[in-house]
């Protein structure tokens, strides 16, 4: 049976078939031992070790990546960003630090960071998510004289099928509505999401301070760069806030009449649909993603549905403008050939008729046929 190795001892195996010992306390420097593994001199080492005055790391060291970062979170371009974006970037670049921050940076090559994402390749998107923002710190060293060039840059990026979130169905929200009636919370939670196409950070802020003259206006706190949404109050709607006492801070409240978060928002909200029969993925953001398709089912251009929802970045819209034009489309072209199967059914209007017809239309001024010579 194996022994169990000593606390705090690291052991590997080098290029070189060398075995490599080290004593690797929490926050101190590594200590070399020398091997083999339970020899006396490696005992001996050990305690030593274990017993000398430890050595501090110093994980922000000038030149290090622990002090790229540390210098990108102080940043404006980092203070610039939502509170929920800082926590999430900083979630990911705190574990890569924890693991390599006491390295040089100026020692940091594409090929280390390939062999990072090459060990992350069951792990696709938070592969590429370490890489961007990887990438956002090493552009703030650049700018700040640490670097010259952006090891990142030519990193590579892991393909792979992105996963969204489900939009919500006709049929989705005809369940919901039946199994919560009008005089639940539940069921306002639905009509607020469903006809503000607001994200869950805002909606959950949404209250009488945003409401005047039939119109909402609020300023998101979700983008970089904040914006200010004018929506006008659907009627639908207004059927569910009209009653909420003008007092009352925010219209989503918790049982005990308290604020909701934005992420206890989104569990409700699933706890609620599951409830209704639907999948457990029915979130918030789906019914977002539900007020677009019916907002470009009935016609509305891109920069149309932009001014509702606030996006961005008009790719993630385009794709529901673009289902809705192809399914419009397509219900032209297969009435056009129904009708088409019924004019050949009927000699009196089949394409040679038409065709009769149109040539004894006279043409505009001006594009009339040359005469023969």
């Amino acid at each position: 049976m194996a022994t169990k190795k000593p606390k705090h001892v690291h052991a590997y195996t080098d290029r070189h078939g060398k075995q490599r010992l080290y004593l690797r306390k929490p926050g101190e420097k590594r200590v070399p031992l020398p091997g083999p593994l339970y020899s006396h001199e490696f005992w001996k080492a050990y305690h030593a070790a274990k017993t000398a005055q430890p050595v501090k790391l110093n994980r922000n060291a000038p030149g290090s990546v622990s002090a790229a970062i540390m210098g990108y979170y102080g940043s404006a371009e980092y203070k610039s960003l939502a509170e929920s974006t800082r926590a999430n970037y900083r979630r990911i670049l705190e574990r890569f630090r924890a693991e390599h921050g006491t390295k040089p940076l100026a020692g940091l090559r594409t090929k280390h960071i390939n062999a990072i994402i090459d060990k992350m390749a069951d792990r696709p998107a938070a592969a590429n998510g370490l890489r961007k923002r990887l990438h956002t710190v090493m552009e703030y060293a650049i700018g700040a004289g640490l670097l010259d060039v952006n090891p990142i840059s030519r990193a590579k990026h892991v393909r792979y099928v992105e996963k969204s979130y489900r939009s919500w169905t006709e049929a989705d929200i005809d369940a919901y509505r039946k199994r919560w009636t009008p005089d639940t919370p539940q069921r306002l939670g639905l009509e607020i999401f469903l006809y503000t196409g607001l994200r869950r950070s805002d909606a959950v802020r949404l209250g009488w301070k945003h409401i005047a003259d039939g119109w909402i206006t609020i300023t998101t706190v979700k983008s970089r760069h904040k914006t200010t949404l004018n929506i006008p109050v659907h009627p639908t709607l207004w059927a569910y806030l009209k009653d909420i006492p003008r007092d009352q801070p925010t219209f989503l409240r918790t049982k005990w009449n308290k604020d909701r978060s934005a992420k206890g928002t989104t569990n409700w909200i699933r706890d609620a649909a599951h409830k209704a029969g639907l999948p457990t993925n029915s979130s918030p953001h789906g019914l977002r993603h539900a007020i677009c398709a019916n907002l470009a089912d009935v016609g509305c251009t891109t920069h149309q549905i932009q001014a509702i929802t606030g996006h961005k970045n008009l790719k993630e819209i385009e794709t529901y403008t673009k289902a809705a034009n192809q399914k419009r489309l397509a219900q032209i072209a297969m009435s056009a050939l129904a009708n088409r199967s019924d004019r050949l059914a009927n000699p009196d209007t089949n394409d040679l008729k038409m065709l009769e017809n149109l040539s004894s239309v006279a043409l505009p001024s001006g594009i009339e046929p040359l005469s023969p010579p």
